[in-house]
């Protein structure tokens, strides 16, 4: 209840806080140039809203179609819906962050943060099907016991599937 509380208060600020911007944007450049502004990027949002939405789609049916996780392209597209709804929605200050969002560089980072927080709040398992395996880092100690302090032992990277750690040098058959 209290996150809603906050999501109230942060929305209420941000209405105001685009009503300031729209006077003070709309005095230095003119109302009818600013309220034409506003029409149009409802409309880019609109059209970037299908496209993105269509593009979306259309990733993760090949992702699925060629047997890889569909995940990997899923935050960069939840960065472009988010972009096409900033820009739907009216106000400079949401249409100065979606036009922020259609960059590139900064839709990859922000794609990467969305993962990152998708696969923080999900198993492990749910965000290997997902995402596929990750690379991580694990620690071997070196009697074959697990470590009791981290950093003790030898250091291994490989991938982790069904939570073993698969050491890329040394492979053990497996019986």
């Amino acid at each position: 209840m209290r996150k809603l509380g906050f999501a109230a208060a942060g929305a209420f600020l941000l209405v105001i806080a685009e009503i300031v911007v729209f006077v003070l944007v709309a005095h230095a450049i003119g109302w009818w140039v600013a309220v034409l502004a506003g029409v149009a990027t409802t409309i880019l949002g609109g059209v970037l809203l299908k496209r993105e939405g269509v593009r979306a789609w259309q990733r993760l049916r090949t992702a699925v179609n060629e047997g890889r996780p569909p995940g990997g392209d899923a935050g960069t597209g939840v960065a472009g819906l988010a972009a096409a709804l900033l820009l739907l929605a009216p106000g400079f200050i949401t249409d100065t962050v979606g036009l922020l969002l259609l960059i590139p560089p900064v839709r990859t980072f922000t794609g990467r943060r969305i993962r990152q927080a998708t696969e923080s709040r999900i198993s492990a398992a749910a965000a290997g099907d997902l995402f596929g395996p990750r690379i991580v880092k694990a620690t071997r100690a070196d009697n074959g016991t697990v470590p009791t302090q981290p950093g003790s032992g030898e250091v291994l990277q490989g991938e982790v599937i069904e939570g073993d750690v698969i050491d890329p040098q040394h492979r053990h058959p497996t019986p």
